[in-house]
């Protein structure tokens, strides 16, 4: 589908499918999403721009590769984008982190907004939002317009799982944002949740109902 990358490395695949196992604990849930989130981040970022800066080996000097510009803002959608959250901090660990209140509406599947935190100057920085499903894709739109009204211009948009209906709503929403994802799976269902998907990640993440 146009607007989107899977990710099909195959060490994200062998953990993904570990996680839809429905017999998977919560503590082993919560410990692939991050293992897993930190190798998504790795691919989110590859084309990152480089510039160098002189410095002194052990050998002698050199001009060395850094990353050009301002930190990466990871913005977490709560409370499932917290499980991504941690993962992708482990790689990129001083990175600035937004967290974005969004939760649907298990009625009318609509998102209800009700926090936003962000670092400022974010129309200077790379943002990457991050939630693990993108089902109906209304939580990830809303997010994504609250930061945009705050500045932000270059965003890009991480998940574990998506929806053929919410790739289609998010790229209608939000044209200039690429996604990128794990897996692609078949549909929702009636009730607004991925098929085959893993159920409710924040449920299986923290352990609630």
């Amino acid at each position: 589908m146009d607007g989107i990358t899977v990710i099909a490395h195959p060490l994200v695949q062998h953990k993904l499918t570990i996680m839809r196992d429905k017999e998977t604990s919560t503590a082993s849930f919560r410990r692939l999403l991050r293992e897993i989130s930190t190798l998504l981040c790795y691919e989110v970022t590859r084309d990152l721009d480089l510039t160098t800066r002189p410095i002194e080996t052990p050998m002698g000097p050199m001009e060395a590769p850094v990353l050009e510009g301002k930190k990466l803002v990871f913005a977490s959608i709560l409370r499932a984008g917290n499980g991504l959250l941690e993962g992708m901090l482990d790689l990129v660990p001083a990175a600035r982190v937004a967290h974005i209140g969004v939760y649907r509406d298990h009625e009318t599947l609509q998102p209800v907004e009700y926090y936003f935190k962000a670092p400022e100057d974010l129309e200077n920085r790379l943002v990457i939002v991050v939630d693990p499903m993108l089902a109906t894709g209304n939580s990830a739109i809303a997010a994504i317009q609250q930061l945009k009204a705050r500045g932000a211009r270059n965003i890009r948009f991480l998940c574990l799982l998506a929806a053929p209906e919410g790739i289609r709503n998010f790229a209608e929403g939000h044209p200039d944002v690429p996604m990128f994802t794990a897996a692609i799976d078949s549909k929702l269902n009636e009730k607004g949740y991925i098929v085959p998907g893993l159920g409710d990640a924040g449920d299986r993440m923290y352990g609630t109902k």
